[in-house]
């Protein structure tokens, strides 16, 4: 048996269900999960909340090596104040793109994601690089897809709001993320990609355990 952690790497556009199927196999597979996304957000609130421009790269650099973030069990904090709602507000999702774009707070969470799976010696991790930068021999890679006008609907079913204008909001953000040039929003060589849409949960996460078993199998473990 390898003593290599069992990372399952999970990837993919917003709305495409990444964290709702990260935290349902997390669960069918009884490990823990970590959504980075999550801290993309936290280090975007703690700059906002305190004034530090996040045009300034190094400022928010410095900041993402300060603050003490925790993300466990559905819940963020910084400096042990639990900021799990405030993550999610228009503010911070407006900006955090920006501050995932920066390469020195990207290479501060990536410390901090391979500390996280090195400890639990496996984890199912949601996030951009994880499969390729954080934690290249994952297990498995797994980029969860559907089109823009699918997860435009499902953002509206959840939040409210009009579908037209939220399809362009998240085209909008797909260029962004994917024009960065730090862990560009796209599916690896390796990563298998799987449409979501249109598709339940459970069905999702079943296909995923099955080629988790096919991959353990191919190598013996």
């Amino acid at each position: 048996m390898s003593s290599t952690p069992l990372i399952v790497a999970i990837d993919g556009p917003a709305g495409a269900g990444k964290s709702t199927v990260s935290r349902s196999l997390a669960s069918r597979l009884g490990l823990e999960y970590l959504d980075t996304g999550a801290m993309y957000r936290a280090v975007t609130h703690a700059a906002i909340s305190r004034g530090v421009a996040l045009e300034d790269t190094e400022a928010v650099a410095a900041l993402a090596g300060t603050i003490r973030l925790r993300v466990a069990h559905g819940r963020t904090s910084v400096d042990g104040v639990d900021i799990s709602e405030s993550i999610r507000g228009d503010a911070v999702t407006a900006a955090v793109s920006t501050v995932a774009a920066n390469s020195a707070v990207r290479q501060v969470m990536r410390d901090l994601q391979r500390a996280w799976g090195l400890a639990r010696a496996g984890g199912v991790i949601e996030g951009r690089d994880i499969g390729s930068v954080v934690f290249p021999d994952a297990l498995l890679k797994v980029y969860l897809t559907a089109s823009p006008r699918v997860r435009a609907e499902r953002r509206v079913a959840e939040v409210g709001g009009d579908v037209d204008e939220m399809e362009k909001a998240i085209i909008q953000r797909d260029l962004k993320d994917s024009s960065r040039s730090d862990s560009p929003l796209s599916a690896s060589s390796d990563s298998i990609v799987v449409d979501t849409a249109g598709r339940s949960v459970e069905a999702v996460v079943e296909e995923i355990v099955t080629m988790i078993a096919q991959r353990r199998t191919a190598i013996g473990s």
